[in-house]
């Protein structure tokens, strides 16, 4: 009797055992939720990329900054209308001009906007948009002068912006090692200057000059085009072979022209509409050869 109990207890013990070695091995589900619990909520997307944007906020009224430390200026305007348009987002930081060019090809920056003249050399180390504003060189004197042409000021005080294109021209005309040339860290210091007749002209971007002019009409100043200037362009600056972004710049830039919107802000920083090659976005030949210039 003793030993068929035994043989039923093993037997019986042996079924249980490999039940639970099955149970073992099956496939474990999770516990069902709770009812009245949430689901787990979803992985956040990924925050939207933010474009570094370089200026040299010192070239009024391109870029500057207000009294409240903000950047402000014409390039901002276009770079922001810009980039509404491109459906992308934009930082601007203050970025000195002599090292603005090595913070794109670091990569600390992803583009530039300064009143940067698009030239052939330039073209060799970064990409430009397509032309955003058109520009030249003006002389500025006291509405009195008998200065009529650029060649007039080879001998006479002139005034320009250090390390820009006026500054280049007039040390071509006067030679690197002339006295005559009055070198300032921004041009309405120079034009400040030319106001209180410690210089006889001063030579600049036209769109410097012109803001000056007509936001200081107590200064009597006039401007002087002159036919041995060459035509500039600006453009916005992106890292060589960026295309992709490249091509955000540009198809904002057509939209911002084809909508209207290029025509006001220029109208509210220069007073007048903007010549049909700027409007149009198409480039004309770009300086010979590179400056240290905006």
């Amino acid at each position: 009797m003793s030993s068929i109990t035994t043989r039923h207890f093993l037997q019986g013990a042996g079924m249980l055992l490999a039940g639970l070695l099955l149970a073992a091995c099956g496939k474990q589900e999770p516990p069902a939720p709770a009812a009245g619990a949430s689901a787990p909520a979803a992985a956040a997307p990924a925050p939207a990329k933010v474009y570094v944007v370089g200026t040299d906020a010192a070239y009024v009224p391109f870029e500057s900054q207000n009294d409240k430390g903000e950047i402000v200026g014409f390039d901002i305007e276009i770079v922001k209308a810009v980039a509404q348009k491109a459906g992308i987002e934009v930082k601007f930081l203050n970025t000195p001009w002599e090292g603005i060019f090595n913070s794109l090809n670091q990569g600390d920056r992803d583009l530039l906007v300064s009143a940067i003249t698009i030239t052939a050399e330039r073209k060799q180390t970064m990409d430009f948009s397509t032309p955003y504003f058109d520009a030249q060189q003006l002389i500025a004197v006291k509405k009195d002068s008998k200065i009529a042409k650029f060649n007039d000021l080879k001998k006479l005080k002139v005034g320009v912006q250090n390390g820009t294109t006026g500054d280049e021209v007039i040390t071509k005309l006067q030679g690197k090692d002339s006295p005559n040339i009055k070198r300032f860290e921004a041009t309405p210091l120079a034009l400040k200057e030319l106001e209180a007749g410690g210089v006889d002209a001063v030579v600049a971007d036209n769109g410097v000059v012109e803001h000056y002019v007509n936001n200081n009409s107590g200064t009597q100043f006039k401007t002087i085009a002159d036919a041995s200037f060459a035509p500039e362009q600006y453009g916005l600056a992106v890292k060589k072979g960026n295309t992709e972004l490249l091509e955000k710049l540009n198809k904002g830039l057509a939209d911002i022209k084809a909508d209207g919107t290029y025509d006001k802000i220029y109208a509210q920083y220069f007073g007048k509409a903007p010549a049909a090659a700027a409007t149009a976005g198409t480039a004309s030949a770009p300086a010979a050869a590179a400056s240290p210039a905006k």
